[in-house]
């Protein structure tokens, strides 16, 4: 089967969250399969490392208008790991500090989705299955059967659209239809790209994709909601025959405790003796007093209310004062949450480090080495942190939503069953009380806290098998 993905990001060139990390392994775990795979992506030659560019090859160039101009793209590739890589070459709307955010994006991406379509034919790859993910690529399903219908050798494309996180939808004045994409109202309807008086680049790929996917199937049935579709829960009900919730892996060549260059020891399920090792090295290396003993706490994330850090915060002062623990927190985001964090640092010194900063490698130390994870986000399409978690011998603490319903199993201390903790009501009570439940497990029951970070360590949350979720689908597609 040949498979194109469009997307803005894929590690490990560059990313800034899950959707790159997503096309960095679905990809090539489905080319393990002797599918032909390619991926096409923005050049952000900023963000590309000397190693990368030396690799790349020039394939071709042409000329894309977008609107009235009359724009350069060049396409330049490399192979790796059985996957081809495209790389959509414009200085002008690529070559900046950072991915997203820009005044232009708009036209940014415009210029990149007809790019993709237009270098099809050029350089000769004609795919079963375009499989596009999010905003910035969510209007390649609707150029194609509206600009692009003519075209023989595109019209039996099949499209998939993958949303890995409904709040971003790329919505832009009605006006951009013709200045950016030099296309008329056929696709501006209720069931297409009108969004009130705009134009929602999300919505039109909800309906003129063949099949649409999100991360989990829980937050599918989520974003069906009004509390979680952010305006486009009505379309998502209109097109459920189409929706499917497929849960994401992690890498499992890169996340292996077992063989993991980046931590201090290496630990298997079998033998959890190097894990206290670990907590013991990123104990010294934040700057807490080594104790193999007490329970650390860890959180990697982005500080942002999505990230449920509101919990957190409100939590602190009771975590620092009434409870036997540490803390580790890694993470960028909102001023007003690394203030407090560093507020924390600074009162509890003994007991809290925060590291406003980002940092891949201190992140594998985290993982390995804390004793529970605490990720309780108030909404999270499928989230990755949990799944390393596991794969680490360390115990999550999750909110119940999304893809952490789906993946995290509460634990049972009558049957010694589950692989974590959850909680429902979103609030800082019942997030401290299930903290609780936690520590208690922790102290005064360690061969069953044990046994649950060994049931994690032996869950099977690999690519391989959410992979064969998607092949599944597109076969349905194709045939």
């Amino acid at each position: 089967m040949k498979m194109l993905f469009a997307a803005s990001e894929c590690a490990p060139f560059f990313k800034t969250g899950g959707l790159g990390d997503v096309m960095g392994a679905l990809p090539k775990e489905l080319a393990k399969s002797g599918n032909d795979v390619r991926v096409v992506l923005p050049y952000f030659v900023q963000k590309l490392s000397r190693e990368v560019q030396d690799e790349l090859e020039d394939v071709t160039s042409f000329t894309v208008e977008v609107g009235w101009r009359n724009q350069h793209c060049g396409i330049k590739q490399l192979k790796r790991d059985g996957v081809i890589y495209y790389f959509v070459d414009n200085l002008f709307y690529f070559d900046r500090e950072n991915l997203y955010d820009y005044g232009d994006d708009g036209e940014r991406f415009a210029f990149f989705q007809q790019a993709v379509i237009e270098m099809l034919e050029t350089i000769d790859f004609i795919p079963d299955i375009l499989h596009v993910n999010d905003w910035q690529t969510a209007m390649i399903p609707v150029l194609l059967k509206d600009k692009y219908s003519w075209i023989n050798p595109l019209k039996d494309i099949k499209t998939v659209l993958t949303i890995h996180n409904i709040l971003f939808q790329g919505v832009y004045d009605q006006y951009i239809l013709s200045d950016l994409f030099n296309i008329g109202y056929a696709a501006f309807h209720d069931r297409g790209l009108k969004y009130g008086d705009n134009v929602c680049w999300l919505k039109g790929g909800i309906y003129y994709a063949d099949l649409v996917t999100t991360v989990s199937p829980t937050y599918a049935n989520e974003i069906q909601t009004s509390e979680f579709g952010y305006g486009l829960d009505g379309d998502l009900q209109n097109v459920q025959h189409k929706l499917v919730g497929i849960v994401n892996g992690i890498d499992y060549d890169t996340y292996d405790p077992e063989t993991d260059e980046t931590i201090t020891e290496q630990f298997s399920a079998d033998d959890l003796s190097g894990k206290i090792d670990n907590k013991k090295a990123l104990q010294k290396r934040v700057g807490l007093p080594v104790d193999e003993d007490v329970a650390l706490l860890g959180v990697v994330t982005r500080l942002d209310e999505q990230k449920g850090v509101q919990l957190i915060v409100e939590a602190m002062e009771e975590l620092m004062k009434y409870r036997q623990v540490q803390l580790v927190l890694l993470g960028t985001g909102k001023h007003y949450f690394e203030d407090a964090f560093k507020y924390f640092t600074e009162a509890y010194p003994e007991k809290c480090k925060a590291i406003i900063d980002f940092d891949g490698e201190l992140a594998q130390w985290i993982y390995a080495g804390v004793d529970i994870f605490l990720m309780p986000s108030q909404f999270e399409p499928c989230g990755l942190s949990q799944l390393n978690s596991l794969r680490y011998g360390t115990v999550p603490l999750v909110h119940e939503v999304g893809g952490l319903v789906d993946t995290i199993e509460p634990y049972n201390k009558w049957t010694e069953e589950g692989t974590g903790f959850s909680f429902y009501d979103f609030n800082v009570h019942t997030f401290l009380s299930t903290i609780d439940d936690a520590l208690i497990t922790y102290y005064d029951s360690p061969d069953s806290f044990k046994k649950m970070q060994i049931r994690g360590m032996k869950q099977d949350n690999s690519w391989e098998k959410s992979a064969q979720g998607y092949m599944d689908q597109y076969r349905y597609l194709i045939y």
